[in-house]
C-alpha cells in the first residue's frame, strides 16, 4: 500500500492506468481536465499514448480505433462534450468495442455552469445515445473509490465488450483526500478477450461465447474482421433480417442482464433497525451520510443505501428496501432523475420522496435532515 494525497480526477487516471489503459484520446473541458493532464504525464512512461484531438467527436473516434487495434482505452469529458460523444457511444455499443468514458458532471444544460457540481447526467448515461442498447455506469463517492471504480470500469468494458461510463460529479472529481492505493499485484485486471478458434476452424468475430459475448480479434492479428454500426450477424457484415435484428438487440441487452448480480453494487449504512431510508449516490452521498448520522442521534431510525452501480439499476435491491421501510428519501443534485427509477422499483410498496438541489451548490447536512423530517411527518 502507498499513501498519497490525491484528487478524484487524478485517482481515476491512476486507476485506469493500473487496469491496463494504454491509450487516451480527449479534449480539455472543465471539470474533467485533470484526468487528461494525468494521462498525458503518465502514459508515455509506460509505453502508452496520449493524444489531444480537435474536439470531443474526434476524441471518441480515436479511442474506438485504438480499442479495435488492441489497446485498453479511456476518454474523459463533461456536459457538452459527453453530448457530442453520444453517436459514437452508440456505435461502440452496436459494434461491441470496449471503451471507458468518464463524465465529470457539471450543471447544465448546454454550457450551463462549467465549474459547478451536478448529478444531472444520470439519465443521459443510460439513454443518451439513440436506439435500444445496454450500458454500465458506476459512480464513486470518494477519491479512493474513484480509483477502484476506474479499475472496475476498465474491467467491465473488456469483459462485456461494451462502453462503460464512469459517472463522476465535480464534488468527487475535485475532492482531495489522503488515500492508500493497493500494490499492482493486488489489483484484479481483466485481459482483452481473444478468439478461441483459428481462421481455419471457421472463426467468425461476432459469434457469442457462453456468456453471450463475442471474442473479437484485434485488428492486425491476422483475422478477417468487419466492424459496422449496422445490425450484423456473426460475420460482422450487415444483414437486413428481422430475425437477426431481434436476436442482435436482445443479445446486447442480455449479455449484461445475465451478469447484473455481479455488476450491481450498493453500500448500506445504519440499515439494521431502519424504519426509513435515504437513497443517494456519488458526492451527494457524503452529505447524506452525515445527515443520516445526525438524524439517528435525534432518535430517528433511518439508514442509507448508496448506489455505486447506477446502470444497470438495482431494481431487486430497491424493491426489497421498499418492503422493509416506511418511506424512502432520494437525494440528488438535479431536478429529479434517479428518484423516478427508485419509484418504479419500489412499485408502490412505500412512499418515495425527493430532496433535489440544482443551484450550483452542494447539499448541506441540515437541508437533508429537514427533508428527512418532512418525509416522516408526511408519512406519519
Amino acid at each position: 500500500m502507498s499513501a498519497r494525497l490525491m484528487q478524484g480526477n487524478e485517482a481515476v487516471a491512476e486507476g485506469a492506468l493500473k487496469a491496463g489503459v494504454r491509450f487516451f484520446g480527449g479534449y480539455p473541458i472543465t471539470p474533467s481536465t485533470e484526468i487528461a493532464e494525468g494521462m498525458a504525464a503518465m502514459l508515455p512512461k509506460v509505453g502508452g499514448t496520449f493524444i489531444q484531438m480537435e474536439d470531443e467527436i474526434a476524441s471518441m473516434g480515436v479511442v474506438l480505433g485504438a480499442s479495435l487495434a488492441g489497446r485498453k482505452v479511456l476518454t474523459a469529458s463533461s456536459g457538452p462534450g459527453i453530448s457530442l460523444k453520444q453517436e459514437l457511444i452508440g456505435y461502440a455499443a452496436a459494434a461491441e468495442i470496449p471503451v471507458v468514458i468518464v463524465n465529470v458532471q457539471r450543471v447544465g444544460p448546454s454550457t450551463g455552469q462549467p465549474t459547478a457540481p451536478s448529478q444531472s447526467d444520470v439519465m443521459q448515461a443510460r439513454w443518451g445515445t439513440h436506439g435500444d442498447h445496454s450500458i454500465i455506469a458506476l459512480s464513486p463517492w470518494s477519491v479512493k473509490e474513484a480509483f477502484e471504480v476506474a479499475v472496475k470500469c476498465v474491467n467491465y468494458a473488456e469483459r462485456f465488450r461494451s462502453p462503460v461510463i464512469l459517472l463522476m460529479d465535480e464534488i468527487v472529481g475535485h475532492l482531495r483526500e489522503n488515500v492508500e492505493l493497493p500494490d499492482e499485484n493486488e489489483i484484479e485486471v481483466y485481459p482483452r478477450r481473444e478468439p478461441k478458434i483459428s481462421r481455419a476452424e471457421g472463426y467468425e468475430p461476432y459469434t457469442p461465447d457462453e456468456d453471450l459475448i463475442p471474442n473479437i480479434a484485434d485488428f492486425g492479428k491476422g483475422y478477417h474482421i468487419h466492424v459496422t454500426g449496422l445490425i450484423h450477424d456473426e460475420t460482422g457484415f450487415p444483414v437486413g433480417s428481422p430475425k437477426v435484428t431481434q436476436e442482435a438487440i436482445e443479445r446486447l441487452h442480455k449479455k449484461i442482464e445475465i451478469a447484473a448480480d455481479d455488476i450491481i453494487e450498493v453500500e448500506e449504512s445504519f440499515m439494521n433497525d431502519a424504519e426509513f431510508a435515504v437513497v443517494s449516490f456519488g458526492g451527494t452521498s457524503r452529505t447524506a451520510y452525515e445527515a443520516v448520522k445526525n438524524a439517528r442521534s435525534r432518535g430517528i431510525k433511518i439508514g442509507m443505501v448508496r448506489l455505486i452501480t447506477i446502470w444497470p439499476f438495482a431494481d431487486k435491491i430497491i424493491n426489497e428496501l421498499a418492503r422493509r421501510v416506511k418511506g424512502i428519501l432520494v437525494t440528488e443534485l438535479n431536478y429529479g432523475q434517479i428518484v423516478n427509477e427508485v419509484r418504479r422499483a419500489a412499485n408502490g410498496q412505500c412512499p418515495v420522496e425527493l430532496c433535489a438541489k440544482y443551484n450550483m451548490q452542494i447539499f448541506e447536512p441540515e437541508e437533508i435532515e429537514e427533508a428527512i423530517d418532512e418525509m416522516i411527518n408526511h408519512i406519519q
